[in-house]
């Protein structure tokens, strides 16, 4: 597991930190916001839209939840026992309210007893949780005329926190993957955004080839662009290689991320 060594403000924290459940609502039929607080989030460090964010669930419902308190967290886990050792996970975060020490991250409820699904699902005022800053990488060079970002669920919470954060002169295009019209959530989109929402329609999360096909078929805008590709890791790759392969794109200007990788059953 890689660490981030990015440089950050003084003052700003990147060590594990507690932090307490506010409130938790769903979004959608398998999307759930949560809203936490904590003592330290005021200096919780936010680099950008994208912005990675480790939480730290306890072992098991129940048991005490114990955190390293060192940016060298890995190690500290790895060398705890395993009856405390607290189970780790990646999320974005999808809004940071520094003033007010509030943090939302967005939880995909994927059905499969995973922790943080459960958790999530159950998660109520008061209960605790660590997080940890991570890291972000959406970074569109100061030469860039438009923007293409493509995802599904597990992108939408970096994708949409930028489109809502872009100025409102930007041109972008917009996909996102998701299964059906009930999981589509409200976004705010500058004039010059194109948000689509692209439908499995039965297809299982990671087994459709949409975003694919409707990229082939899209006229993409002249200029210099920059791409922000993120979600299941088949469908980046694919995506990856259209884009620098058969559209031309320098690989430079495409940023990809694999978030998960399907598993046919």
């Amino acid at each position: 597991m890689s660490v981030s060594t990015m440089p950050v403000e003084a003052g700003l924290i990147k060590r594990p930190m507690f932090a307490e459940v506010v409130a938790n609502r769903p979004l959608t039929p398998h999307l759930r916001r949560i809203t936490l607080t904590g003592e330290e989030l005021d200096r919780f460090a936010y680099e950008g839209p994208d912005q990675l964010a480790r939480i730290f669930l306890a072992p098991a419902p129940g048991a005490e939840l114990h955190l390293p308190h060192s940016e060298q967290w890995w190690p500290a886990v790895q060398a705890m026992p395993d009856e405390v050792r607290p189970i780790v996970r990646n999320y974005t975060v999808r809004r940071l309210d520094a003033a007010r020490r509030e943090l939302d991250i967005d939880f995909v409820l994927h059905g499969d007893g995973g922790p943080a699904s459960a958790w999530a699902y159950t998660a109520a005022p008061g209960d605790r949780i660590g997080v940890l800053s991570d890291g972000a990488e959406y970074a569109p060079p100061v030469d860039t005329d438009w923007q293409l970002l493509v995802g599904d669920e597990t992108a939408m919470p970096a994708i949409t926190a930028a489109v809502e954060a872009l100025p409102p002169d930007a041109r972008a295009i917009v996909l996102l993957e998701v299964g059906s019209a009930e999981h589509e959530i409200e976004v705010r989109t500058p004039v010059g955004v194109t948000l689509t929402w692209l439908h499995r329609d039965g297809a299982p999360a990671g087994g459709s080839d949409v975003v694919i096909r409707t990229l082939r078929e899209l006229a993409l805008p002249a200029g210099t662009p920059y791409a922000f590709v993120a979600g299941e890791s088949t469908m980046v790759t694919t995506v990856r290689r259209h884009l620098c392969t058969d559209r031309g794109i320098a690989k430079d200007r495409v940023y990809f991320c694999g978030y998960w990788k399907h598993t046919a059953h």
